[in-house]
């Protein structure tokens, strides 16, 4: 009896002390992006490209987005594209442009500027590093005597971004500038000293870099031209300016600093979710989820009585253990709760529901067949837990299945699906069993059966009795009655 207590004390204890830290804490199912809104973007790779070359440009964009600060961004393979999946994203535009941004960087010495309109070059041949080439300048560079937008004529690069370590922003007086810093010796700061030598404006070589200035192109674009003052750099001692804001500084930083990525992707398609319309599936998959629960809770209860109530308060256990997972890891591991995940949870009702009713149908019939209900809660419970076992890991298995199979939102339905599985097995052992068990120690069962939810004991005994007393007795009339007739037929 004290470890039946020790378990049902136990676990409610659990549940409302997780509960408790979950709201004292703050922490909440973070929201996917159908439920609370976003952008959801599919890359495909301009050249083909191998499996190793699209997880690394995986990682890379994962390791952008969080950096500016997108709460579980979606980021999986699928085949040969990629899909981007941002929740919540305030500035679409500006998340999208540095995920699928390849931050190709290369320093170019300006041979000369070409008049505002001209044809910049973008095709892979007529971007060769090692060719003359036209590109155009960002929004907002100004250079080339003044003029707004122009085009660069630049010469054969003279180092890449492999020569990075690392980028920040920071603001000098009212401006804000990027500050690169270079690897160590040869791969790094020896091969910037040495471009900046050959462009310094005191003494530019006027083959390689004739108006002493020094572009850094990325991605097909010149961010900034900007002149070169001295001949030499400590590795962590340069600063660009070139009219950043802090949003530009910081994003510039941001892709240096996580490097390039090893393929070149275009935007195959783009969908935006406004947060509208995922409120509205929020609510909808809320105001399902009470109903199936409120429904559920109705019948046990009528069915069952007082094992009903144990039923519901069972499936109250389920969800607060629920609730503080799902919150924690939302709030410290970022996994996101989508719709779909939301669908598994409603569906995770009625596994848990069956496991009640396995129990109770079973303790119904050890009762009626005439096993006191003090006695019958062990035994039934025993062979119940085996079947709720069995039909929990086939549960499991279909999950794991989906999980390891599929992505996006068939993933959350598989992983939240599975998680309430899990929960409902402890439920079932660490609180429906010693409730019942101690509901039927009670002595309430004995003197009224119809509150508990069990039939009289041996009352499925009697029943049995009587059927068969009844087939007896018209199997006994049977042959008498068929002899009256042959009787009767004789004397005729």
């Amino acid at each position: 009896m004290s470890s039946l207590r020790t378990s049902f004390i136990g676990i409610v204890v659990i549940t409302i002390a997780g509960l408790i830290y979950t709201f004292a804490a703050g922490n909440e199912p973070l929201l996917g992006l159908d439920l609370q809104g976003g952008v959801s973007v599919v890359l495909q790779p301009t050249e083909e490209a191998s499996g190793e070359e699209l997880d690394q440009s995986i990682e890379i964009m994962r390791r952008r987005v969080d950096a500016i600060g997108v709460a579980e961004p979606e980021i999986t393979r699928q085949g040969d594209t990629i899909l981007v999946q941002l929740p919540g994203v305030d500035d679409q535009q500006r998340a999208l442009e540095l995920v699928g941004q390849t931050a190709e960087l290369r320093f170019r010495p300006v041979l000369g500027c070409v008049a505002d309109g001209a044809e910049p070059l973008t095709s892979p041949e007529q971007q060769d590093p090692e060719a003359t080439v036209i590109l155009p300048g960002r929004d907002g560079e100004t250079g080339c005597d003044g003029v707004a937008l122009p085009h660069y004529r630049l010469g054969p690069s003279l180092l890449t971004g492999d020569t990075l370590s690392g980028a920040s922003a920071t603001q000098q007086g009212l401006t804000w500038v990027v500050n690169p810093v270079f690897h160590p010796g040869a791969d790094g700061i020896d091969q910037f000293n040495s471009a900046a030598a050959r462009c310094h404006v005191g003494a530019p070589d006027p083959l390689v870099c004739p108006t002493g200035r020094l572009s850094i192109v990325l991605d097909g674009t010149v961010v900034i031209a900007p002149s070169i003052k001295l001949p030499s750099f400590g590795r962590d001692g340069i600063a660009i300016s070139g009219g950043f804001d802090q949003e530009e500084a910081q994003d510039v930083a941001l892709v240096l600093r996580f490097g390039a990525l090893p393929i070149e992707l275009e935007t195959q398609q783009v969908q935006t979710v406004s947060a509208t319309l995922g409120r509205d599936s929020l609510q909808a998959g809320i105001v399902a989820g009470l109903v199936g629960l409120a429904l559920v809770a109705l019948y046990m209860c009528w069915y069952y009585r007082l094992l009903g109530v144990v039923a519901v308060l069972s499936l109250a256990v389920s969800f607060g253990l629920l609730w503080t997972i799902i919150s924690w890891l939302g709030e410290a591991q970022g996994l996101a709760l989508t719709l779909a995940g939301v669908t598994g949870l409603v569906v995770s009702i009625g596994v848990s529901v069956d496991s009640n009713v396995v129990y109770f149908e079973d303790l119904k019939e050890d009762v009626g067949s005439g096993r006191p209900l003090f006695s019958a809660v062990d035994l039934s419970f025993g062979r119940a837990f085996s079947t709720i076992v069995k039909a929990d890991v086939a549960s499991l298995i279909g999950a794991l299945v989906l999980y390891v199979l599929t992505v996006g939102p068939v993933k959350g339905f598989a992983l939240y699906l599975g998680l309430a599985t899990v929960l409902d097995l402890v439920a079932s052992y660490f609180f429906m069993r010693p409730a019942v068990m101690l509901l039927g120690r009670s002595g309430l069962a004995e003197r009224k059966p119809s509150m508990v939810g069990v039939p009289p004991v041996g009352s499925l005994i009697d029943d049995r009795t009587a059927t068969v007393e009844a087939d007896d007795e018209g199997e006994a009339a049977g042959p008498a009655e068929n002899a009256g007739a042959v009787d009767e037929g004789a004397s005729s």
